[in-house]
């Protein structure tokens, strides 16, 4: 069964209801929903530093925006070291104030083999410093007791700090699969433990939307959205490429985004959409732009169609 739907009655939908001698019955088509909102992901546009990334996301009309303070130490990949550079964390907090956005989710606390997720903590209070809300976190690591073990304390070290701890399951890591994720979080009952769901990566694994009906709602805290080919490979090389630089807008592929986001809750979408070629070709602040508004079009004709069964 869909999620259930939840309707704000705005005071103008009341009134216009009213005067037109009906009662709050009638008023009831005037319902709306929950306006939706929008986080641009840090792996959208990693170039930018923390400060710039959080301006470009208020001026194209993003209401939060990801950062990523924890690198994955890729080759080429963007360092940005808020962590340990008072100057830059110091900007990121100017921006913030001067935009008015929040700061939704941080990443990426990965579970790796022959680490301890106690390291993390540095980042951790910064994002809780910052008034971050969400840590991603995914496993890279076979051993399940191990995983565990590492994910129970990352919960306990993000719990006094007023962060959730999200695990998302990767396509091509050990955690690979919606059971693997479930299996985890069940087995590490944490308060603030969630599972955030990539669509493309819900899509890439061979899960059908109904697999996340009967999940608690409370592990829904955000989503991270984007589109990918009708067509595709399952060799690694072949889905790393398209998750970090070739993903598409939201609703012009194969994915299935809405239908898969009508068995969630209401929450915010973190639009995580790589895409190396649209970048150079529109430039990055009108790719965030049309990222956000390709999202924002597909979902508002779409999810309500999907949620209602229609």
């Amino acid at each position: 069964m869909a999620a259930a739907t939840h309707y704000v009655l705005t005071p103008d939908a009341l009134s216009h209801g009213l005067k037109q001698g009906g009662s709050l019955a009638h008023a009831r088509a005037s319902y709306s929903r929950p306006r939706l909102q929008f986080s641009l992901s840090h792996l959208t546009l990693l170039r930018y530093s923390p400060p710039v990334l959080i301006e470009l996301a208020a001026e194209a009309g993003y209401d939060f925006v990801g950062l990523r303070i924890i690198p994955l130490n890729l080759p080429g990949e963007p360092i940005h070291p808020l962590v340990t550079d008072a100057v830059l964390r110091r900007q990121t907090r100017l921006a913030l104030r001067n935009t008015g956005l929040e700061i939704l989710d941080v990443e990426l606390a990965r579970i790796l083999p022959n680490n301890d997720v106690s390291r993390y903590r540095p980042a951790l209070e910064c994002a809780a410093e910052l008034g971050a809300r969400h840590v991603l976190s995914s496993a890279w690591c076979g051993d399940r007791h191990f995983v565990q073990d590492q994910f129970s304390a990352l919960c306990e070290l993000t719990r006094p700090l007023g962060l959730t701890v999200d695990f998302e399951f990767v396509t091509f890591a050990a955690y690979a699969t919606l059971n693997d994720a479930v299996e985890l979080l069940r087995s590490t009952p944490c308060p603030n433990a969630g599972l955030a769901i990539d669509t493309l990566h819900f899509a890439r694994s061979g899960h059908r939307p109904e697999q996340l009906d009967g999940l608690p709602r409370d592990w829904f805290h955000y989503a991270q959205i984007c589109d990918g080919p009708f067509e595709y490979s399952m060799e690694e090389t072949e889905l790393k490429s398209v998750a970090r630089e070739g993903r598409w807008y939201v609703g012009e592929g194969g994915v299935g985004v809405p239908q898969i986001l009508s068995r969630l809750p209401d929450v915010p979408y973190s639009v995580e959409l790589p895409n190396a070629r649209r970048t150079v070709l529109l430039g990055d602040e009108l790719f965030a732009r049309r990222c956000l508004v390709t999202a924002r079009q597909c979902l508002e004709g779409q999810l309500q169609k999907h949620r209602v069964g229609v």
